[in-house]
């Protein structure tokens, strides 16, 4: 048996009195279990129609890892299946834990079956020495890189999308943001079990109430998330979208809501933002889904309905 097959996912640390230390170990631990074979039970096998490989990303003072899927090579002479292709840029979720790895499953699918390019971006975790406004930056930094350099990637720089996962979700909300103020003008947006309030409000949504603790203990987790996220003199607001003073203008959106998850009010909320601020919106909610249950094809019995719609949608939205 190999050392990943028998990898196992470590404990949960109580995230009210975790050390800089054990944060640090606790995420190595837990990375290392969601790459490794043995998590494949969980997360999914990826699509065999997909080819996957890290790359890095020459971005301002940093190199970012992107983790790429594209439709497999076909043909004798094992040449790429195609150019051209329209642009998934994806956030894995997680915040302070968490790699584009956990996401191959959904990721290799929908290159395999839109087709498409789909980028996953590994932005720098959320920790004391790195607030939520670097990851931010580091969404929107690779969404910038790949449309300047559509070509070379083969990608289509007119039909592009952003697609995020709970934190990553966030992120990708404020990309689609930042896009619209500079001019790069999306085709889509797909938030599932998004969050989009970073603010004192945060933990104010009858949703967290309701699941603070269970079907898993989301409380203190996001407690801790908040407390990395935003360091004293930042701007809580300024980082989250459902406080957004404009919100009009903005790609069509797909909010993805699992109804027994802690910020199911946040995707709620935001997709009722998004619809009177003008914008198209749909807002699918999944009964009796859990959060992140689209990272777990192995265990959650919806997401294959889920993987499905946001494949439709994003057909639409990207198709010539």
């Amino acid at each position: 048996m190999s050392e990943t097959s028998a990898m196992t996912r470590p404990p949960e640390p109580d995230f009210s009195a975790i050390t800089d230390e054990e944060l640090r170990a606790y995420r190595e631990a837990e990375n290392r279990f969601r790459a490794s074979d043995a998590a494949r039970t969980l997360l999914g096998e990826p699509d065999a129609g997909a080819a996957i490989e890290w790359r890095k990303i020459g971005l301002p003072g940093r190199d970012l890892p992107v983790r790429v899927h594209r439709p497999a090579p076909t043909g004798e002479d094992g040449a790429a299946a195609g150019t051209g292709l329209p642009l998934v840029v994806h956030v894995h979720g997680g915040g302070f834990v968490g790699t584009a790895v956990q996401c191959d499953w959904t990721n290799s699918h929908l290159a395999a079956r839109l087709p498409a390019l789909v980028v996953s971006v590994e932005h720098r975790l959320i920790a004391p020495d790195t607030p939520l406004a670097h990851a931010v930056d580091d969404g929107w930094d690779v969404l910038q890189h790949l449309v300047r350099h559509a070509a070379r990637w083969g990608a289509d720089p007119a039909r592009v999308a952003v697609f995020g996962e709970s934190c990553g979700a966030l992120i990708s909300a404020l990309t689609a943001l930042r896009a619209r103020d500079d001019g790069l003008g999306l085709a889509a947006q797909v938030l599932v079990n998004p969050v989009v309030d970073v603010t004192g409000t945060m933990f104010d949504h009858p949703s967290t109430t309701e699941y603070a603790y269970s079907p898993t203990r989301a409380l203190p987790l996001l407690r801790f998330l908040r407390q990395l996220a935003v360091p004293p003199g930042d701007d809580a607001r300024a980082l989250s979208p459902l406080y957004a003073e404009d919100l009009s203008g903005l790609a069509p959106a797909l909010v993805v809501v699992p109804t027994r998850d802690a910020v199911a009010d946040h995707g709620r909320r935001y997709a009722e933002r998004l619809r009177t601020a003008g914008n198209p919106v749909r807002l699918s909610e999944y009964p009796g889904a859990k959060h992140a249950f689209l990272t777990l094809p192995g265990v959650e019995p919806q997401v294959e309905a889920a993987q499905a719609e946001i494949l439709a949608f994003l057909r639409t939205a990207l198709g010539e």
